[in-house]
């Protein structure tokens, strides 16, 4: 099968790309390196089944003619700014590089007839909610416009699914962790503490807490449920743990050895303007379609951890 990865030279995009390979597709990746990097997919190069254009989803006219060029079967979408704090500065990041992306796949996907689309959301559709997110929370009031222009993305797609009998897939990412990590806490600490081992700036008080998946994990959900039936299908995925900021920084202070680092605390509930400092899933929906993750939470942190000191 002929697959779009959208973003696969990105953290995420890139391990996708590894596993539907491994699966015996093809794979077309586009990425403009805005976020992802040749470094990710140079172990792809040479591989017949691997294709690679640099391109700006955002030019809906240089994507069409990869469409028209490929054939594509299936798109998996991952382009999207993933540095909340850089579109909190500027809103159009999150205008061009999150909701744009999605229109103009979803064109391309229109003129081309291609009717099978993964969609990544995240938990900042949710915004601030008491108690455990499920599917059905609601009302959903984001407080990032990475928040606000997934969930307007979501409404694009769930338009296009009514209109077109589509297969859509959306998973509501936690935090993702694991190799090719390029920014996020466990990054900013680990390259922090290699600039000055004695002392550490945490922003916030070092109390939010929040799930963190492995990327295999996530990747290894994706592909369990890429064959879901027509129509939309949505789903939480995460861990049933969570690891609160500080609790990081311990973990990355031990996995570096490193006695004695003082923590510093800028001070307040989140980290920045947009930041959710706490959620929890309601993750009985996929357990109950037969997935789990395998590490925990913590885990998924220490393995981070050792992957981005190792490069």
């Amino acid at each position: 099968m002929n697959t779009l990865v959208a973003g696969g030279a990105g953290f995420i995009g890139s391990h996708l790309a590894d596993a539907l390979l491994e699966k015996g597709h093809r794979v077309v990746c586009v990425d403009n390196f805005l976020l992802g990097t040749k470094d990710n997919i140079a172990h792809l190069d040479g591989n017949a089944d691997f294709v690679f254009y640099e391109q700006d989803i955002c030019d809906l006219r240089g994507l069409d003619k990869i469409f028209e060029r490929e054939k594509i079967d299936y798109v998996f979408h991952l382009a999207a700014n993933s540095d909340i704090q850089a579109g909190g500065r500027d809103p159009f990041v999150d205008l061009n590089n999150t909701y744009l992306t999605t229109f103009n796949l979803l064109e391309c996907m229109r003129l081309h007839d291609v009717k099978k689309l993964f969609f990544s959301s995240t938990s900042a559709v949710y915004g601030e909610q008491r108690g455990k997110l499920s599917e059905v929370s609601g009302p959903l009031f984001p407080v990032s416009y990475y928040g606000a222009t997934k969930l307007g993305s979501e409404a694009l797609i769930s338009a296009s699914c009514a209109l077109r009998d589509m297969l859509v897939l959306i998973f509501r990412f936690p935090n993702v962790v694991g190799p090719r990590l390029t920014h996020g806490v466990i990054y900013d600490f680990v390259n922090k503490l290699k600039r000055d081992p004695a002392r550490l700036e945490i922003l916030g008080d070092g109390k939010q807490t929040k799930p963190y998946i492995y990327v295999s994990d996530l990747v290894a959900g994706i592909m369990e449920f890429m064959d879901a039936p027509k129509g939309l299908t949505m789903y939480n995925i995460g861990v049933d743990t969570r690891t609160n900021v500080t609790r990081i920084a311990d973990i990355v202070c031990e996995t570096m050895e490193l006695q004695n680092v003082r923590y510093d605390y800028t001070g307040g509930r989140g980290g920045w303007p947009g930041d959710v400092p706490e959620f929890e899933y309601d993750l009985a929906k996929v357990h109950d379609a037969g997935w789990k993750p395998v590490y925990s939470s913590d885990e998924a942190v220490r393995k981070t951890v050792e992957a981005v000191c190792g490069q």
